[in-house]
C-alpha cells in the first residue's frame, strides 16, 4: 500500500518578530545609507516594548539607541554615535578664548 504524499509547492516561512526587526532595519539604512546605523549595523535586541540597538559589548561600554519602535532606536542611536564625534561645548568654546587674536596681539 502506497502512502499518501501531500503535494509538495513552494515553502512558505514565517516571520519571527526578530527577521521583522532585521527587516524594518534594513528599511530605514537603505533609507538613511550615510548614518551610522547603515554603516556599523548594531545588534537589535527587544527589552519588554522597547528595543535596543547597541554597538560595543555591552550596555555600559558601548553606543546604544532606545526607542518605542526599531526605527526610533536607530535614530536614537546616530544622535549618541554622532555626539560621540563633536567636541563638548565646553571645550569649544576654551578653544574659541584661547585662539582669540586680539590676546595675540597685545602679547
Amino acid at each position: 500500500m502506497k502512502k499518501f504524499q501531500p503535494e509538495r509547492g513552494p515553502r512558505r516561512y514565517i516571520l519571527g518578530p526578530n527577521a521583522a526587526a532585521i527587516e524594518r532595519m534594513n528599511l530605514y539604512c537603505a533609507a538613511n545609507p550615510r548614518s551610522p546605523s547603515a554603516v556599523r549595523r548594531p545588534q537589535l535586541k527587544a527589552r519588554g516594548d522597547l528595543w535596543i540597538a547597541l554597538l560595543g559589548a555591552s550596555v555600559e561600554e558601548g553606543i546604544i539607541g532606545i526607542g518605542a519602535t526599531v526605527e526610533a532606536a536607530l535614530r536614537a542611536f546616530d544622535a549618541q554615535y554622532l555626539a560621540g564625534l563633536r567636541p563638548p561645548i565646553a571645550a569649544l568654546a576654551k578653544g574659541r578664548r584661547g585662539n582669540d587674536s586680539s590676546k595675540l596681539a597685545s602679547a
